[in-house]
């Protein structure tokens, strides 16, 4: 007499915690979304960014000083761009540096960020605590930027985006610009950061 089939049983934790930890990704990544949407509308035209006839020389460091401030209140969107593609460019010209980056992103995301809670990080048999894996990928992190050449490659590359900026900055004459001191601080891009772990708690609470 033959025995009888088994039932496949689900483990009604690890299905919690799988769909706990989706929600927490597509909470994070819609807001993250909607805050460059967000940041994109605020961008001035290019066409003021660009233009020739407002360039100047400044007649004092103070003059520059205040020229530098009050177009980045104004262009901060088109110079946040104008930095993240040259920081683009830089990593698409040299393959592994952006490889050994999208990697240690990837490991954050995963490993730490998306991961639940009640999910241990199990490597070689051997269980890792949340503090563990916090102070391994913080040295990971270490050794990446400050001991290869990814970290030499990204301060070049925003000392080269910071450079443009400010040489910009201290040579657009700023008084057709109409500056608007009343706009939030957060708005725009990077505010995802400070509202994206109170989504992604929402998130999970709601599953």
């Amino acid at each position: 007499m033959s025995a009888p089939p088994t039932l496949p049983i689900t483990n009604p934790q690890t299905t919690s915690s799988s769909v706990s930890q989706s929600s927490v990704l597509r909470a994070f990544l819609s807001r993250f979304t909607s805050s460059i949407r967000s940041g994109f509308s605020q961008r001035r035209p290019w066409y003021e960014l660009l233009d020739r006839s407002s360039l100047a020389r400044p007649d004092s460091l103070t003059e520059a000083y205040s020229r530098i401030r009050k177009n980045f209140t104004y262009f901060r969107v088109n110079y946040v761009t104008l930095l993240t593609a040259v920081l683009a460019l830089s990593l698409l010209t040299h393959p592994f540096s952006l490889l050994v980056l999208l990697s240690l992103l990837g490991a954050w995301a995963f490993l730490y960020l998306f991961r639940s809670s009640d999910q241990p990080l199990v490597i070689a048999g051997r269980t890792f605590t949340d503090a563990e894996t916090l102070i391994g990928l913080v040295a990971l992190t270490v050794v990446v930027v400050f001991f290869s050449s990814v970290g030499s490659l990204l301060i070049s590359a925003l000392l080269i985006g910071f450079g443009i900026v400010c040489a910009h900055g201290a040579f657009r004459v700023p008084e057709d610009l109409f500056l608007d001191d009343q706009e939030p601080a957060n708005a725009g891009f990077l505010s995802f950061l400070g509202g994206a772990q109170a989504a992604a708690t929402a998130a999970a609470a709601r599953v």
